[in-house]
């Protein structure tokens, strides 16, 4: 099958939820990241911010996904929330130790600071960036509104990115709060996401979106269809963006990733069709 020109994913790999539709009806959690991976080519990967894997787990994720397949995982809250980038090299170290086997399937690693790390302490994040090994790729998410709001502290986080080729994650959170909170998990998903302007800021080949969906599924067309616009500008100008789609409690984001995807086929229509997943012989299952 011919490859995507980018890469398209959900927050999460495992999700009993999907069995029936992403995955087979009969599927196993140990089954889950093989049959996600023949769908979409990317996952966020939440897990690692709150656990680094075992030496186990990780030996299985990179027996079960094609080489193609990547992992963009966070980083553990203990160094982002807790060090605050601080005196954290020793988890660091472990850490990307820890994921190394994956080789090149670990791409786009995210650094997800919390709203409490203002622009007063750049100086931090560059001299973590620094100390990174160049043989991955990086990403930063801040959600201090002064990063969006001033122009001087826009300017300088976009500059140190660029300098180091680390990409800036833009995170839309617009399509969930404009839905009615009439679900628990709407209403949860509401409290936990923040509110941050949506700036189109590129400083490497690789932008991110976390897109956090409206929990009724034809309720984002009009939100994609702006991003399915600015993918395909993407695209044209020779970049490979990552596209990550959530919804409140995720249930229906394989089918929203699928929508993005149909969307953006209409505008790029060389783009080939996402699989149909193929659990068994003679069983296919379409979302």
């Amino acid at each position: 099958m011919q490859p995507l020109p980018y890469y398209l994913g959900l927050p999460l790999w495992s999700n009993a939820h999907w069995k029936g539709s992403l995955f087979g009806a009969d599927a196993k959690p140990a089954d889950f990241l093989a049959q996600y991976a023949q769908v979409f080519n990317a996952v966020e990967g939440n897990t690692t911010f709150y656990a680094v894997p075992s030496a186990e787990m990780v030996s299985r994720w990179l027996a079960v996904t094609p080489e193609s397949f990547r992992f963009s995982f966070k980083f553990p809250r203990t160094i982002t929330h807790q060090h605050y980038l601080i005196h954290a090299a020793k988890e660091t170290q472990e850490f990307l130790h820890r994921l190394s086997p994956l080789g090149q399937r670990m791409d786009g690693l995210m650094v997800q600071l919390p709203a409490t790390f203002s622009p007063s302490e750049l100086s931090m994040l560059e001299s973590f960036l620094r100390s990174l090994p160049r043989d991955y790729q990086y990403a930063v998410e801040v959600r201090h509104p002064a990063f969006f709001t001033h122009a001087a502290s826009r300017a300088a986080y976009n500059a140190l990115l660029e300098d180091l080729g680390v990409d800036r994650v833009i995170f839309d959170s617009r399509p969930l709060h404009a839905a009615a909170p009439l679900d628990a998990a709407t209403r949860e998903a509401q409290s936990r996401k923040p509110r941050l302007p949506v700036q189109l800021d590129v400083t490497a080949g690789q932008p991110v979106l976390r897109y956090i969906g409206h929990p009724v599924l034809e309720a984002n067309h009009d939100w994609l269809d702006r991003w399915v616009a600015q993918t395909a500008r993407w695209l044209a100008e020779g970049k490979r963006p990552r596209i990550f789609l959530h919804t409140p409690n995720n249930h229906l984001a394989p089918a929203l990733a699928r929508l993005f995807h149909t969307h953006l086929q209409q505008r790029v229509p060389e783009l080939p069709d996402l699989p149909a997943l193929i659990t068994a012989p003679e069983q296919v299952l379409l979302l």
